[in-house]
């Protein structure tokens, strides 16, 4: 297998899981977000990522959100299922799972945690590529999982059978660019921050983009993708600029990524759900101050007539 075994592509949203005042997956508020994302123009999405919560969930309860997902998404885009794990076999199993539910592929990120070398993630890797049938694509996030794929090990990776595709979520350009380089020949590079450097990737060659930000600014983080894709740079750098702006303010101020995606879609009216513990829902001046930010950016009543152009373009 290899990019060309594939053909996923576009803005991809990385979607919340929502959960219910009990904690449970709430299948209908899961539905009604995939549905509102694929009208606005997204083109698949991955369920179950860092921003589904997967850290969250029990292995149970991670393969009932593959079966859910799929069914949501009635084959209107792209189902690719966050299936990583510290242990091998789980993550073998999982990203079986995934494959047997109907999702296109899974998303494996390094196993977390515990420091490994280069030489003990690519076994990893080299492990589950022999252990599942279906497509793999790469996940670097080192800063959530601790081990980075950097673009020679990503280059390493690539000539393993199952791997077809790269989500590069380091957040530093040049490891971006450096690994598109290394392996846009063979895998589908997807850039993970397009809210930070989205347009740049995409005009560099990237196969798509996959963002948490689409849940809560939609079709703006999705249209950032085609504006760039399209060469309509003023709209381009518009949506950049709003797209940095929100992941400042969504990581400042006492506020975390995923809490505040689901704060501002609650504010906004759209199908979030509850956290789960660890997280903890916005509360006082983080939440207040999130309110203020959401309504300077035009996402919010009260915005201007010259915001909302803005947003909408």
């Amino acid at each position: 297998m290899d990019r060309n075994s594939v053909n996923w592509w576009g803005p991809i949203p990385a979607i919340v899981t929502p959960f219910d005042d009990r904690g449970a997956i709430d299948e209908n508020l899961l539905k009604q977000n995939i549905d509102i994302l694929m009208a606005k123009g997204a083109t698949g999405i991955v369920i179950g990522g860092c921003t589904g919560e997967f850290w969250a969930m029990s292995m149970d309860e991670r393969r009932t959100l593959f079966r859910l997902g799929v069914k949501a998404m009635a084959g209107r885009g792209f189902v690719i299922a966050g299936t990583g794990a510290i242990g091998v076999h789980d993550t073998i199993a999982l990203t079986r799972a995934a494959h047997d539910a109907g999702c296109d592929g899974g998303l494996v990120l390094p196993p977390y945690f515990v420091k490994l070398t280069d030489d003990e993630i690519f076994a990893h890797y080299e492990a589950v590529s022999r252990g599942v049938d279906g497509p793999v694509m790469l996940y670097n996030i080192p800063g959530n999982a601790v081990n980075a794929l950097s673009p020679a090990l990503v280059r390493r990776l690539a000539d393993l059978d199952r791997i077809v595709a790269v989500k590069e979520s380091s957040g530093d350009w040049n490891n971006y660019y450096a690994t598109a380089i290394a392996v846009q020949d063979r895998l589908r590079v997807f850039c993970g921050p397009s809210s930070v450097f989205g347009v740049p990737a995409v005009q560099a060659g990237a196969d798509g983009v996959i963002d948490c930000f689409p849940n809560m600014w939609a079709p703006g983080c999705l249209d950032l993708f085609y504006a760039a894709r399209d060469g309509r740079l003023d709209d381009a750098r518009r949506l950049q600029e709003i797209g940095v702006r929100l992941t400042t303010l969504f990581t400042t101020g006492g506020r975390t990524l995923y809490p505040a995606t689901k704060a501002a879609m609650d504010m906004m009216g759209l199908p979030g759900g509850r956290l789960r513990p660890p997280l903890q829902p916005l509360a006082g001046e983080p939440l207040a101050g999130l309110r203020r930010g959401l309504v300077e950016l035009g996402l919010l009543a009260g915005e201007s007539a010259a915001a909302r152009s803005s947003v909408a373009a």
